[in-house]
């Protein structure tokens, strides 16, 4: 079952309301799930049964994706703001510096909270912000084209490319190693998300500059990068681990950038080791 809170944050011109869709289950510490740019919390599901049986997993949609509104006039979609939001969100439900977990632009404001202190521990999943600016032109180019390519979709069309295991590797085969794995019914929801995603365009423009460059001392890293990831290439997990020289840095064999359904079983293992670090 999905809710939503809404809570303010400040801005130049004072504090504007924001409000988060989220889902809540399961029981044990808290870990908030992140997930990635165009796509929407229903990213998690394929591993959130799992964690549930040893955490109280939270999984949001960012604001401007999945179901939450657009952030506000006033509020932009950086690091600051999405860091601020986060926090208001987890003291508006009581969260007192969970654990986090992230994938991409998830995984990217996973490690932002863990170096603010805001949460106990952090596991990103191929997260942004440790490219060369090469790659990530390319990256961003690759989401774009994604994004043109379900923007103009009918959805007749999606649902019947969605039917079969063909269609569903043309349509996700960039972000999963394993696409045929995805339901129909998953794979039109999420070309859906990325199609209707309000915030898309200002995160990516804001994201041109972002670079990670700090480490998090006294915080619980993992990073975890799929094999088979064709967006942001493996080599940038080699980068995480030399600015954040603590953190666990695990592979993840055959997995692609999205690698919760390629392999749900070792990344919820991932995600549990790194949750009890």
């Amino acid at each position: 079952m999905s809710d939503t809170v809404s809570f303010t944050v400040p801005s130049p011109g004072g504090p504007l309301p924001v409000t988060v869709s989220y889902a809540r289950v399961g029981r044990g510490e808290p870990l908030l799930l992140l997930h990635g740019i165009g796509h929407h919390r229903q990213a998690w599901d394929p591993v959130v049964d799992i964690l549930a049986t040893e955490r109280e997993v939270i999984a949001v949609d960012l604001p401007g994706f999945g179901v939450s509104p657009p952030l506000p006039d006033g509020l932009a979609y950086d690091l600051p703001t999405t860091t601020a939001v986060f926090g208001a969100f987890c003291e508006a439900l009581g969260l007192d510096r969970p654990h986090v977990a992230g994938n991409s632009l998830g995984g990217l404001i996973a490690l932002e909270l863990g170096r603010e202190k805001l949460v106990r521990s952090v596991t990103a999943l191929s997260p942004a912000g440790f490219w060369s600016q090469a790659e990530r032109r390319y990256a961003f180019g690759v989401l774009v084209t994604m994004r043109q390519i379900a923007r103009r979709l009918p959805l007749p069309l999606v649902r019947r490319l969605a039917g079969t295991a063909a269609g569903r590797t043309a349509l996700t085969s960039t972000i999963y190693a394993r696409p045929a794995r995805r339901s129909p019914e998953a794979v039109v929801a999420e070309t859906l998300a990325l199609a209707g995603a309000t915030g898309f365009d200002q995160t990516l423009l804001a994201g041109i500059t972002v670079q990670f460059t700090d480490d998090l001392p006294g915080v619980p890293v993992t990073v975890g990068w799929g094999t088979r990831d064709l967006l942001l290439v493996r080599r940038q997990g080699v980068r995480a681990k030399r600015i954040i020289p603590g953190a666990r840095l695990v592979r993840l064999p055959g997995c692609g950038h999205v690698p919760m359904s390629d392999d749900p079983a070792l990344v919820a293992r991932v995600l549990l080791d790194g949750s009890s670090r």
